[in-house]
């Protein structure tokens, strides 16, 4: 009889997606059922991951969590973030082997704990979250091979067309400023198709957006009518280049494999060092973005991004 574990990463877009090559190792290598617990907002994504058997929806409810994981008969928790919440659930739950990294006060909860010391930044978040499973079995084969999402949803050669992103939600540490994301705009739309995508957080920029391209009388659309994320990431996959800050919807570009043209932080912690997709490496373009960068920083992106294009 096949065991069940439960993969558990209750918080963000991209961080879940970080979380997703456990998943996918522990489907192609082990006989367990797979169950993972998410947030709400990762729901309609996780339930079409194929690597993923079920999915349960993180709910901020003591009693109704631990009635719910205990229903599950869970053998195995793997956890690639912890709160004290989480840990009291897992542990109520009575889930034999609780596995995360040592990490806060909430390891007291686990009963294997794997140091990892992640704010050294020595490798990206993903594979962080993939030596967590080492401690499940050390003979499991970690080396991970991308892409992770094998999806139907190829770019049209017809139509071919790029996205910009240029929110962020508060989830960023190192962004151009929005007439720097305005003069990418207008230059890639000599060359291409051009859409800007925004989240529901991201109101007073899209303003700024919509009145550039009134006053301007470009032909550039804004979609932000998207019913879910998993909508979000089939229009993405169908993008020929990805350009945002590093936020989720980077994450998705990086899910779906399509080329990224990225903006991070110039702080380790906040890197691509440590931030990167899951990607292709040969498809990411990243920038490690100074607080006060100047022209000619501006114009090594640009410069990247025509090269992109064309």
């Amino acid at each position: 009889m096949s065991k069940t574990i439960l993969l558990t990463r209750h918080d963000k877009i991209g961080d879940f997606i970080t979380a997703l090559p456990m998943a996918k190792v522990l489907k192609e290598q082990t006989n367990y059922k797979i169950i993972f617990l998410v947030s709400n907002i990762n729901y309609p994504l996780a339930k079409n991951i194929p690597y993923i058997d079920e999915v349960v929806v993180f709910e901020k409810d003591l009693f109704k969590m631990v009635k719910k994981i205990k229903s599950l008969k869970v053998d195995v928790s793997i956890s690639a973030y912890i709160d004290t919440f989480l840990g009291m659930v897992l542990f109520l739950s009575g889930i034999k082997v609780r596995i995360a990294p040592s990490t806060k006060i909430a390891q007291i909860f686990f009963n294997k704990k794997v140091i990892q010391r992640r704010s050294r930044v020595e490798k990206t978040e993903w594979e962080y979250n993939l030596d967590l499973l080492k401690a499940l079995d050390k003979n499991l084969n970690i080396t991970y091979h991308p892409p992770y999402f094998l999806h139907p949803f190829t770019p049209s050669s017809l139509h071919p067309f790029i996205i910009f992103h240029p929110g962020y939600g508060g989830s960023s540490d190192g962004n151009l400023t929005k007439e720097d994301y305005w003069r990418l705009i207008v230059k890639a739309n000599r060359f291409i198709d051009v859409y800007i995508t925004f989240g529901p957080d991201d109101k007073k920029i899209k303003d700024f957006f919509k009145l550039k391209i009134k006053n301007e009388k470009l032909k550039i659309m804004v979609k932000d009518d998207f019913k879910d994320i998993w909508e979000f990431a089939k229009f993405i996959a169908k993008s020929k280049l990805f350009i945002s800050t590093s936020t989720g919807p980077m994450h998705l570009a990086g899910l779906m494999d399509v080329p990224t043209l990225s903006f991070f932080g110039d702080s380790l912690f906040a890197s691509s060092k440590r931030w990167a997709t899951i990607s292709q490496k040969s498809k990411q373009n990243n920038f490690e973005v100074p607080q006060n960068y100047d022209e000619s920083f501006y114009k090594k992106i640009e410069k990247k991004m025509i090269e992109l294009i064309n």
